[in-house]
């Protein structure tokens, strides 16, 4: 079982932020200096083990996700150095709960480690399910900001270098959780009311249907509150290399159905095999001639 840091906590750069227009991507870090990638995130349906595949469409990735099933958010380091993640999902700091932004707190992970974010936290040893959800059922819509549903966040921040002779030793832990900022107001979200669901009735579309025209685009997909797990973090101190993120990786989500009728999926129109002989049931005597032009 992970202990909490008790080591003193150290202030994060509290320079400015810049706002930078960065070429945002999706399954892996991206920057406007098209550094490699830092951390990749990858969207994990919970229930198949499967990562969720990507689908790109006018520079955006976007995957499809369907109600009532749990994900998680697969976090993986490809550095050799600790890096700080700020996640979002549907604008909503997963952490803290507050509306997101930069420079609030986040995971920090160690060199090359790889870790599921599976809930919104709810403290050292919990969270509560990420479920994909209907947007009137989902965690920004209930705590009344639902204007970004349907978009998961990542900012990822560099360590600055710290002196060998300064550096003690800290606990081990899969994964551990940054201290808030002593001078950061939280604003946390109001407490939710913990509630049993249902298990989505839909069937699950893990094929593309064959279909050839788009459906009508329905409710949109959001991310529920789901029920409490167990889930092991602990605090640590991160001192950020800059005020600003190294990469920032943004993927967009909703149904299936609402994909498709977007434009962003095209499913393929399933054709048969040809056959030599596809209506077997007689026939005129010689060949017609083709219909008048």
């Amino acid at each position: 079982m992970a202990h909490p840091d008790t080591l003193p906590r150290r202030r994060m750069l509290a320079s400015s932020l810049v706002l930078c227009l960065l070429p945002f991507g999706a399954g892996c870090a991206t920057s406007a200096m098209a550094r490699p990638a830092l951390i990749d995130l990858a969207v994990v349906d919970r229930d198949s083990g499967q990562v969720l595949p990507v689908h790109r469409h006018d520079g955006s990735g976007f995957v499809a996700g369907t109600p009532g099933v749990r994900y998680a958010l697969r976090l993986t380091n490809r550095t050799g150095g600790r890096q700080l993640v700020v996640v979002s999902v549907d604008g909503i700091n997963v952490v803290s709960g507050e509306t997101a932004g930069w420079h609030q707190t986040g995971y920090v992970l160690d060199p090359w480690q790889s870790f599921d974010v599976a809930g919104w936290r709810k403290s050292n040893t919990a969270v509560a399910a990420f479920e994909f959800a209907a947007l009137r059922d989902s965690y920004a819509a209930r705590s009344d900001r639902p204007d970004n549903v349907g978009v998961i966040g990542m900012a990822v921040f560099a360590e600055k270098p710290r002196p060998i002779a300064l550096v003690r030793p800290q606990p081990r832990a899969d994964l551990r959780s940054e201290a808030p900022l002593p001078a950061a107001p939280l604003g946390a979200a109001k407490a939710q009311t913990e509630r049993q669901r249902e298990s989505a009735a839909s069937g699950r579309s893990a094929d593309a249907p064959a279909a050839a025209t788009a459906p009508a685009p329905a409710e949109r997909l959001g991310t529920a509150h789901g029920q409490r797990e167990w889930s092991a973090v602990t605090n640590t101190r991160f001192e950020r290399l800059s005020s600003t993120p190294q990469s920032v990786v943004e993927i967009a989500y909703d149904s299936y159905s609402n994909l498709v009728a977007a434009g962003v999926i095209r499913p393929t129109v399933a054709q048969a095999d040809p056959r030599p002989f596809p209506r077997n049931d007689g026939g005129g005597r010689f060949v017609p001639d083709p219909p008048a032009r």
